[in-house]
């Protein structure tokens, strides 16, 4: 009988994962699927929190590069930024987000993983006096892990972030 049941209820999930209108799990990228959120959601909530975004060009068209853009930046990259806000309680400037000219790769700004901030002492020294230092980036960047994971790295005139999560939201 318990065999009977196991497979009834393979054949039910394998029916699922196939059947017309379900969308079909093909690698573990699928299976974690990222939200993805407009640029005037994410201006919504980076204005609840009082954090700022600047853009050299004055814009936020994503396919220019002197525009900052959080079109399809990743939910978990934007609260990530809030609470790196809420906890170091530093001004918090965003200068980019998912427009083009950035390096490209999976956790890249252009997939919604990668924010770019003022360099401000206040939040220099969150990061640094809070976060772990793991070395230097292939570009020679230091980089600091938090607790959750997320990476920040000092590229001289701003801090490079990578978002794997919204860092304990």
């Amino acid at each position: 009988m318990k065999i009977r049941s196991v497979l009834g209820a393979l054949a039910l999930v394998t029916g699922a994962l196939f059947a017309p209108g379900f969308g079909v799990l093909t690698t573990a990228t699928d299976a974690h699927a990222v939200t993805k959120i407009s640029h005037a959601t994410a201006t919504s909530m980076f204005r609840s929190s009082g954090i700022t975004w600047s853009s050299s060009g004055g814009c936020s068209d994503r396919n220019n590069p002197t525009c900052t853009s959080f079109e399809q930046l990743n939910l978990a990259s934007a609260k990530g930024a809030q609470t790196l806000k809420s906890a170091s309680g530093c001004a918090l400037n965003i200068t980019g987000g998912t427009e083009t000219g950035h390096a490209g790769g999976t956790y890249s700004h252009w997939n919604g993983y990668k924010l770019d901030y003022s360099k401000y002492t206040c939040v220099g020294n969150y990061i640094k006096n809070n976060f772990t230092y793991i070395g230097v980036r292939g570009d020679g960047a230091p980089q600091w892990r938090s607790g959750s994971g997320n990476i920040y790295a000092d590229e001289g005139n701003h801090w490079d972030v990578t978002y794997y999560n919204c860092g304990g939201c």
